[in-house]
């Protein structure tokens, strides 16, 4: 995936500036697909340059102008494209696998925090994500297109989440 159509994805949602599309990647797709406040300023003005998105100078007085970019025709077309196209698995890489099967061959002390500082890590992402279930689809039994996609989409990193911490207790648990 391109941060291209992260951003149409975001933008599609609802039109924003390129300050609050870095804070929305902060509190939400940035946990899916992460990027910099350049780089989120770079691909929207290349997206513009390809007429996928439109920018609404608003005026402020106390600050610059605000530049707020919507979807264009042109971009939802590239959007529905990219959509329809297969995605193919991503490969499994983690380095704290790698390492936890082969701490019998090092510093399994040190391989034991890295462990324990990834749990702290997942359990801290596992909070937040309920807490935002809880706040923002109560009654996940109501919902419907775009907010069930992005109801699912947290399901999903809920479940992934638990999934990562089940996984590290119980290696943490084996070498007490």
């Amino acid at each position: 995936m391109a941060l291209d159509h992260a951003l149409l994805v975001a933008l599609c949602e609802q039109p924003a500036s390129g300050l609050d599309l870095t804070k929305r990647f902060g509190r939400s797709i940035g946990f899916f697909w992460s990027a910099t406040h350049q780089q989120i300023y770079r691909v929207l003005g290349r997206m513009e340059g390809e007429g996928w998105v439109e920018v609404t100078v608003v005026p402020q007085s106390d600050r610059p102008d605000k530049k707020v970019y919507d979807v264009t025709p042109r971009g939802r077309e590239a959007l529905a494209a990219w959509l329809a196209t297969p995605t193919p698995p991503a490969p499994l890489r983690s380095d704290i696998a790698v390492k936890m099967r082969g701490a019998a061959n090092g510093d399994r002390a040190a391989v034991l925090d890295s462990v324990r500082a990834h749990l702290a890590d997942h359990t801290t992402r596992l909070d937040h994500y309920r807490q935002l279930s809880e706040r923002d689809y109560p009654d996940p039994t109501v919902l419907t297109g775009t907010e069930l996609d992005q109801y699912l989409v947290l399901r999903g990193g809920i479940l992934l989440e638990e999934s990562q911490i089940a996984w590290l207790t119980e290696y943490l648990e084996a070498h007490a």
